[in-house]
């Protein structure tokens, strides 16, 4: 690792007991504060996660926002009267060709929100603690060169207490580690937890896919400095686990997202552009059977180059 790193891992790197709710509210001032949740067919734990919000943080959170990606559910119901705002993904901006994916939600969320703060979470959590969110603006509230927070945390997988963030031991870590060690020190480059000023969040671009975490991570990097970002420990995050087959999908997307940015940094010069079919074979009775899927991203512009 190196020199830089464990110098900013000393010094950007909390805990989410570090940041007690009482600091926090009076480190608030005039600082507007918006939570937002991405869902899509999230109704066994949408409406848990916002009552926490609202119940635990109501002088903290000016608004805590839904944006409901195209639910078959009543994701949006739950939401709504558990107290949340919420807003449809493809209503909002409707002028714009809808596009796929959380980072499609996430970077809407910009248009619908007034907070000068925005703190998002996933919207899968089970036994959500108000503390994900709190720990996430404890840097940001209390340092104003501080423009980005990642959380991290312990993720069980099945009955073993740690072994989930598989995509990011596999994939992330060694793309993060090949090509920008500077971002080294992040326990979770992946996490869904994270925070960041508007003043930061609106001069970068948002990949509509499943790389959105990884593009915001390298985008910062360069657009901040690395002292800029920070970490901090939120405990143990449980959520649903995917299939190895859709963290294939996962995964393909963060590599996409990897490439555009290596292309745009000049720190690669492709041939021919990558492909956007993901190959998996299924056996059959008679041996196997190969399904291909589209596991295409876009990206949306800076919301503050938007007219």
């Amino acid at each position: 690792m190196l020199p830089d790193v464990e110098a900013w891992l000393r010094k950007r790197t909390s805990s989410a007991a570090d940041w007690p709710l009482p600091l926090l509210t009076e480190a608030k001032g005039a600082t507007t504060i918006s939570v937002v949740l991405p869902a899509r067919d999230e109704r066994a734990t949408v409406g848990e996660i916002v009552g926490v919000l609202l119940g635990e943080l109501p002088g903290l959170v000016d608004e805590v926002v839904v944006i409901d990606s195209r639910s078959t559910d009543d994701t949006a119901a739950v939401a709504a009267a558990a107290g949340a705002t919420v807003h449809a993904q493809d209503e909002i901006l409707p002028d714009l060709k809808p596009l796929d994916g959380k980072g499609e939600a996430l970077w809407k969320s910009l248009a619908v929100t007034s907070g000068d703060v925005l703190v998002f979470v996933d919207a899968d959590i089970r036994k959500f603690r108000s503390s994900f969110v709190t720990g996430l603006l404890g840097p940001l509230l209390t340092d104003p060169s501080v423009a980005y927070v990642k959380g991290c945390y312990d993720r069980p997988l099945r009955d073993a207490p740690t072994g989930g963030g598989r995509v990011t031991e596999l994939v992330a870590r060694p793309l993060i580690n090949l090509h920008w060690p500077e971002l080294a020190g992040f326990v979770q480059p992946l996490a869904g937890e994270y925070a960041g000023r508007r003043s930061a969040l609106t001069r970068v671009p948002f990949v509509t896919g499943y790389g959105v975490e990884l593009g915001l991570l390298v985008d910062l990097l360069e657009l901040a400095g690395l002292d800029a970002l920070a970490q901090v420990d939120l405990g143990v995050r449980e959520h649903s686990h995917q299939s190895t087959e859709a963290l294939g999908g996962m995964a393909a997307q963060i590599m996409l997202a990897a490439w555009s940015r290596l292309d745009r940094q000049g720190k690669m010069i492709a041939v021919e552009e990558p492909g956007v079919r993901l190959s998996q074979f299924h056996r059959t009775g008679g041996g196997h059977q190969v399904q291909t899927r589209d596991v295409s991203i876009a990206e949306r512009p800076p919301m503050l180059t938007l007219p």
